[in-house]
């Protein structure tokens, strides 16, 4: 039995800076844009591997969140403390250079971890925390 992952979901509130992060800076591609309710969904992920996305979704779009549960997870975005995801590549140094020249914000620039990897990390349009890794 093969179990793949399919599709990670990290916040987004503005879309167009969303799809120009994903796809200009990180080299993804559009799968899919949905609209619903004046919100907008964004389906990317890296060319090359159909089988796995990521969702670029509208934070606190589920009807059962409350209020102030929609407040913390502002506030969350706006700290860059909500979301986030690990990526991986064979050439780090390119990466960091791409997506530094497109205005993201820099975490961390390519750093040897005491771990074992050398990575780089960054802030999308949302805040989410973006690192990038080293593959060996």
């Amino acid at each position: 039995m093969d179990i793949i992952i399919h599709s990670a979901y990290l916040p987004q509130d503005d879309p167009e800076a969303a799809l120009a992060f994903y796809r200009d800076a990180l080299g993804f591609e559009l799968r899919q844009d949905v609209g619903y309710d004046g919100m907008r969904w964004l389906t990317v992920g890296p060319p090359g591997q159909p089988r796995t996305s990521i969702v670029l979704h509208p934070p606190a779009a589920d009807p059962g969140i409350t209020e102030d549960e929609r407040r913390t997870i502002a506030e969350m975005m706006a700290k860059g403390t909500y979301g986030g995801i690990n990526l991986a590549t064979d050439d780090l140094a390119a990466a960091f250079e791409k997506v530094q020249a497109s205005g993201a914000e820099v975490v961390q620039e390519p750093t040897d971890q005491p771990y074992g990897v050398r990575d780089a990390a960054f802030r999308d349009p949302a805040g989410n925390l973006i690192r990038i890794q080293q593959l060996t």
